[in-house]
């Protein structure tokens, strides 16, 4: 497949009355795992769901819902006003869980999900149990709160939230993760990754941009198919990352938020930097005074 900007950039839905706000599957994506939705439910409507042969998981965007399930149910899971006022919960379903969401306070909220063959256990993650770390630094200091980190009792999904201060850079030092590479000892290089970003901004009118591409190190430009795509994202809307460095920056006067899902060949961030700049993180003088946000 070759990747464009066309196809790369996942652009929302404008009606305000459609609950789905903007759907990835791996058809259109052209690859294995990831499937993603954002939603919006009104007060006390519902949207039901089955995870079939999936790991799935519930990130709330905007108000407070209950769940009910074969597994179990939860109530009040979220709460935040905006992504830009406090975390997040994050609601895990393993396969087989047929359930039901409905909206105690009407909002918006992400769901995710990708195959596995491995039966987990729900787990919902509240704010408080969130590692949130500031990374990087001078105009490369940005925000990430670790919903499902590498290491989670789950099989193949990672889930993180970046928040990208105006003017600042993220997924910087551009890297990627797209070879999956072990060293002599079995210890994880690169995992071979695919990348959802879903983006939202603080402010009407404001705006991203995020690059992708590849090199002779990553799979696609050694078949033909090189990568090399900028793309302005607006609130609400996805970035495929199927391969390549991929990485962003938030236009002056806004701040930046996206929700990053990843799956593939381990439960991992593993990546390696583009050697050309590389160098940068060696050289910041200190950490943006604007963070953390909250």
């Amino acid at each position: 497949m070759q990747y464009t900007a066309q196809n790369m950039l996942v652009k929302p839905n404008t009606d305000p009355k459609d609950d789905l706000i903007l759907s990835i599957t791996p058809q259109q994506a052209g690859w294995e795992f990831i499937s993603f939705q954002a939603r919006r439910l009104a007060t006390n409507a519902s949207w039901s769901f089955d995870s079939g042969e999936h790991e799935l998981a519930i990130v709330n965007l905007s108000g407070r819902y209950t769940v009910r399930s074969n597994r179990g149910e939860w109530h009040g899971i979220g709460g935040r006003a905006t992504v830009f006022s406090d975390g997040a919960h994050a609601l895990y379903l393993p396969r087989h869980t047929q359930f039901t969401i409905t909206a105690e306070v009407g909002g918006e909220f992400a769901v995710t999900w990708v195959p596995t063959d491995r039966d987990g256990t729900p787990w919902l993650i509240t704010p408080d149990q969130v590692k949130r770390d500031i990374r990087g630094g001078d105009n490369v200091s940005r925000q990430i709160n670790n919903l499902l980190p590498p290491g989670s009792p789950v099989h193949r999904l990672v889930l993180v939230e970046v928040y990208t201060p105006s003017g600042n850079w993220s997924s910087y030092p551009p890297h990627k993760h797209d070879v999956h590479i072990e060293d002599v000892a079995g210890n994880l290089i690169e995992a071979d990754l695919e990348e959802v970003y879903f983006f939202k901004i603080d402010k009407p009118h404001g705006f991203a941009y995020q690059r992708v591409y590849t090199d002779q190190n990553s799979p696609l430009q050694q078949a033909g198919y090189p990568i090399d795509a900028v793309m302005m994202t607006t609130d609400n809307c996805a970035v495929l990352v199927p391969e390549g460095y991929h990485p962003v920056v938030s236009a002056p006067g806004y701040t930046t938020y996206y929700l990053n899902v990843l799956a593939g060949s381990a439960q991992s961030l593993a990546n390696q930097d583009d050697p050309n700049h590389t160098w940068v993180k060696n050289n910041y003088v200190g950490v943006d005074v604007r963070l953390p946000l909250y």
